[in-house]
């Protein structure tokens, strides 16, 4: 029994209440002009004063990585949110919905005069019952969503926190809004905005996460339980609190048989029905990437540092994670499955040898990136094989902002192409017959270079030095040039160098794209060492290189983005590939017929790869079997092969008398694991991208 100050307090509280319902419903529905009393038209004058100019902008909306076949690869939100229109929601949580929260809905106009009384009454009696229509829910979500979207988070009143002219600007909102748009669009954009617990954040999310399924595909037990957790998303959580969450489906089914929304046969067996959660919660960002998710980093990282996509790198982040954005990727999924399947396989993540391995691919003559893998974690906490960095990746790009790249890796005797092109290029054959038993170059050896300085040497005379070395003992006799390149001789690469300008070879080298992978400046020649591919280059930079080859020289930059438009169809611009003619035509066709050797009778010849396509490739291996290669092309597909150490180099990471997957090497060559996670992939690649036969070179060069 309330005491009697308590019942006076109810009571004055219903009559005050009261007296903001009636002067509510006078200003619904009667002008000014009509009311008696100096105190009524203050308040409706009060009331007409409060602003009602409720921005119904888009809320904020997960942006979305596709490949490209439009499967989703990452999602990345603030909230979890993907709008949907009304016709993409089922019908059963349309009448789920504004059976259990607004059955008036239909009827009133923003603000429900009954339902209000009706909730004064029951606050008099000491009970409790809610009043706001779901039109008054979406002006306080949106008002929330607003605050949010501008970093106003802190601002947000909720419940008790609210003043009355909080409360009565909500109110006048939600009148203004049924003026302004229909019910149905009210009701579509309340259930592209309204919380459904655990991250999920509209309809359509929920029906993911929850049941795995479109919001269009939510069956009537599923809607109705759905349509009862926006009452209290923490006290109807369906993964912690499901008995909770059938109690109140019940009730909403009860609600929907009694407005006549579903016919009693319908309800009953809905009743009985299981709750039926099949539970796909929503990772966001890279690391929750259905796959690929270094690719998906490179995504990121081109969104983040191109001015496009705002002024700043936090005025982008905000773009990604609140805009909405469709972002269209070249990423093909099929083969980024093989490919991600070949690394797996050349070694485990966790695996004690801690040793990398990558595979990137492009298309020739469009510079699209079509696969990135690597046989790492995409964690961030410390474990074995957990690794943020990008193999495939630069360190940064050619503006100098941050990739995310590993930096690239010493590149071998895949640098020794680039050699050649310049040999041809000079007019000279590549029949021409070399010493390939010529290893001393004395100190102080006149290398030219128009644009630089040349040194080193391989002197046995200098302390420490020794003559330059092949990979065996039996090459060091005369041979062709071309044989020298297929059988990845130094000593011929060598000879060749002594009769060109090391200038005119950086350049041959820049003109297909190879730049330093940690600085972006041109392959550095200043040591003859580098012939041999000391420097480190990344492997997507390199399979672009050999791609231009493959092109009959048209060099394009690496695309990733397709598209990206925002949620409204406003469009981005993506950066192009930039394809131009930078290697004579001739100097690679000559390059793709002494290449296509490796395969046969070279460096390569057991690689596992079908030899029936018109197919070339290069070997790479550096001291101490650390960094090893396989990169080569059809004309539709140019693929990068990296196996060796990413933690280091030196004794520890020396590939050489070491057992990997059960097999004895002596030396991992670049034709061993790098070569069959090469072949492997191009085999699987063939049909959907076969490419053209090669052009053959000049009958001059070659002869």
């Amino acid at each position: 029994m309330p005491s009697r100050r308590s019942l006076w307090a109810r009571i004055l509280s219903f009559v005050a209440a009261g007296s903001v319902c009636g002067v509510l419903v006078a200003g619904l529905f009667l002008p000014a002009t009509a009311m008696a009393g100096a105190a009524v038209s203050n308040s409706i004058g009060m009331f007409d004063r409060l602003p009602d100019d409720l921005s119904l902008n888009a809320p904020p909306a997960a942006s979305r990585v596709l490949a490209s076949d439009g499967s989703v690869i990452a999602s990345f939100y603030a909230e979890n949110r993907a709008p949907v229109t009304l016709d993409k929601m089922s019908p059963f949580i349309r009448d789920g919905i504004v059976a259990i929260e607004d059955a008036r809905f239909y009827q009133h106009g923003g603000i429900d005069a009954t339902g209000i009384l009706r909730a004064l009454v029951a606050t008099a009696q000491g009970g409790r019952q809610g009043a706001s229509t779901i039109t008054q829910q979406y002006v306080n979500n949106m008002i929330i969503e607003s605050l949010v979207a501008q970093g106003k988070g802190d601002d947000v009143k909720l419940g008790s926190a609210k003043t009355v002219g909080d409360k009565l600007r909500e109110m006048k909102l939600a009148i203004a809004l049924e003026k302004t748009y229909s019910k149905d669009q009210i009701l579509q954009g309340y259930l592209n905005v309204v919380y459904f617990g655990n991250g999920a954040y509209g309809i359509d999310a929920a029906a993911h996460e929850y049941f795995n399924v479109p919001a269009g595909g939510l069956t009537l037990p599923e809607a109705a339980a759905l349509a009862g957790v926006v009452n209290s998303p923490v006290y109807y959580d369906p993964l912690t609190q499901p008995d909770h969450v059938v109690s109140r489906r019940n009730e909403v089914l009860d609600k929907m048989l009694q407005q006549g929304k579903i016919s009693a046969a319908d309800h009953d067996a809905a009743v009985k029905a299981p709750i039926g959660l099949n539970v796909h919660p929503v990772s966001q960002g890279c690391a929750g990437a259905a796959s690929a998710p270094y690719f998906c980093d490179y995504v990121q990282r081109l969104i983040l540092n191109d001015p496009a996509f705002g002024a700043d790198e936090a005025a982008r982040k905000k773009l990604l994670d609140l805009g909405g954005l469709t972002i269209r990727t070249t990423l093909d999924p099929a083969l980024q499955k093989v490919a991600q399947e070949q690394v797996d396989a050349s070694m485990s993540a966790t695996d004690p040898l801690q040793r990398g391995a990558s595979l990137v691919s492009v298309q020739p003559g469009t510079g699209k990136v079509l696969t990135m893998a690597q046989n790492t974690v995409y964690k961030p906490a410390a474990a074995p094989g957990n690794y943020m960095g990008n193999f495939a990746l630069p360190e940064r790009d050619a503006q100098g902002q941050p990739l995310d790249g590993a930096g690239g890796f010493q590149i071998g005797s895949t640098m020794k192409p680039f050699v050649f092109a310049e040999w041809l290029r000079s007019g000279r054959s590549m029949a021409t017959v070399l010493d390939g038993a010529v290893r001393v170059y004395k100190a102080g050896y006149p290398w030219q270079n128009s644009c630089g300085h040349t040194t080193g040497s391989y002197d046995p005379a200098v302390p420490g030095q020794t003559p330059l070395p092949n990979d065996d003992p039996n090459h060091y006799v005369k041979m062709s040039v071309l044989q020298g390149l297929y059988q990845s001789i130094n000593t011929i690469t060598f000879q060749s160098a002594a009769r060109l300008d090391f200038c005119n070879i950086q350049k041959m080298a820049t003109a297909a794209g190879v730049v330093n992978g940690h600085t972006n400046q041109p392959y550095d020649l200043s040591s003859i060492a580098s012939l041999i591919g000391t420097q480190d280059v990344a492997p997507l930079t390199m399979a672009d290189a050999y791609a231009t080859f493959a092109a009959h020289g048209v060099h394009c930059d690496p695309v990733a983005l397709e598209s990206v438009t925002g949620p409204h169809g406003k469009t981005y611009p993506v950066p192009g590939a930039n394809c131009q003619q930078a290697i004579d035509p001739d100097v690679a066709a000559g390059v793709t017929y002494a290449l296509k050797n490796v395969l046969t009778k070279g460096s390569g010849y057991n690689i596992p790869v079908s030899k029936d396509a018109d197919i070339f490739a290069k070997t790479g291996t550096t001291d101490g079997n650390t960094m090893t290669w396989t990169i080569g092309a059809t004309s539709g597909i140019a693929t990068a092969s990296w196996f060796g150490s990413y933690q280091g180099i030196g004794p520890r990471w020396v590939n050489q008398d070491i057992t990997i997957n059960g097999k004895y090497y002596v030396g991992v060559d670049g034709a061993d694991i790098a070569g069959g996670q090469w072949g492997r992939l191009m085999d699987a690649a063939a049909k959907q991208y076969p490419g053209t036969r090669f052009p053959a070179p000049p009958a001059s060069m070659v002869g």
